[in-house]
């Protein structure tokens, strides 16, 4: 027989690991930098951040619609209209909105505000309308619309996601005089609308009713155009150029870079003579639409 060896074989594993390391070292060439390792790889070679092109239209396919929303608390409603035009909500709000629009979101972008010289003539109530595609178009138009519109306007937000948590209540209130839709027809808030613009506060509604995801503009609903019909006050339209590409929906902070952004106010329309809501609406939409492709020359990709 043969004599058997003393010497313990080491374990397979290691003796793979020994291979594997000097087989690496037998393929490195003499002089020859090592690759480095993977985080040295992401720390040294960042890539710098491509700004999304601006659309040039608002034609096209929208996303779809979201899911019915849940039912907002019955409360929501139960303001009065003072409310509205307090004089220290009034100045609690004017600090705020200094603070957020000044302080972080023109920080944020690069904006540019075009106003028609006709809206600044609008003083009392009115209907405000934007295309809505991101979570800075309530701070844009709020700080780009005229101050006899801004000092006291009221937006319309979602019931169902504003007015369900006490934080979200408080801040949109806050900054934004806001009052609560109701977008899952229980009629919970119907006619709160209607009492602002009654007592001379303008409101800013997005016709559209929910963020667009594509940025594209989706049809407008009649509800704006049907208040301001049935009231026989004026509407001002406005377009936002870039806010898609800047803060996109699903995004919770704009983009890096200071995106531009173009906040372009209107000339107020009013109904004419026989015109119907549905015809009002389309001309609203219109002219929207016509802001929008008159001032997206002001941005350069």
């Amino acid at each position: 027989m043969a004599p058997q060896d003393d010497q313990p074989k080491p374990p397979q594993d290691q003796t793979d690991r020994f291979r594997g390391k000097h087989a690496r070292r037998l393929n490195e060439q003499p002089g020859q930098p090592k690759e480095p390792s993977g985080r040295a790889r992401g720390k040294h070679t960042r890539q710098p951040v491509e700004r999304p092109h601006i659309m040039e239209s608002l034609e096209g396919p929208v996303a779809q619609a979201d899911p019915a929303p849940p039912a907002p608390p019955a409360e929501s409603a139960k303001v009065g209209t003072a409310y509205y035009t307090h004089t220290g909500r009034r100045i609690a709000r004017k600090i705020a909105q200094t603070i957020f629009f000044k302080g972080l979101v023109n920080r944020l972008i690069t904006r540019t505000n075009v106003v028609d010289p006709a809206a600044f003539g609008v003083k009392g109530g009115c209907v405000v309308v934007a295309n809505h595609s991101s979570h800075l178009d309530a701070p844009l138009v709020m700080s780009g619309v005229p101050h006899y519109i801004s000092r006291y306007l009221a937006t319309g937000v979602a019931a169902d996601y504003f007015f369900t948590a006490w934080y979200k209540k408080l801040f949109t209130q806050l900054i934004f005089n806001a009052f609560p839709i109701d977008r899952t027809g229980t009629g919970a808030n119907r006619g709160l609308s209607k009492k602002l613009l009654a007592a001379g506060i303008p409101i800013l509604i997005f016709p559209e009713g929910t963020r667009s995801k594509t940025g594209k503009m989706a049809p407008f609903k009649v509800g704006a155009a049907s208040l301001a019909h049935s009231l026989e006050i004026p509407v001002v339209p406005v377009a936002l150029i870039g806010a898609h590409e800047a803060m996109p929906k699903d995004s919770s902070w704009p983009r890096p870079g200071r995106p531009p952004v173009v906040v372009a106010v209107g000339a107020p329309l009013r109904t004419r003579g026989n015109e119907t809501v549905a015809g009002f609406n389309e001309r609203i939409e219109a002219a929207v639409r016509a802001l929008y492709a008159s001032n997206r020359s002001k941005i350069q990709d």
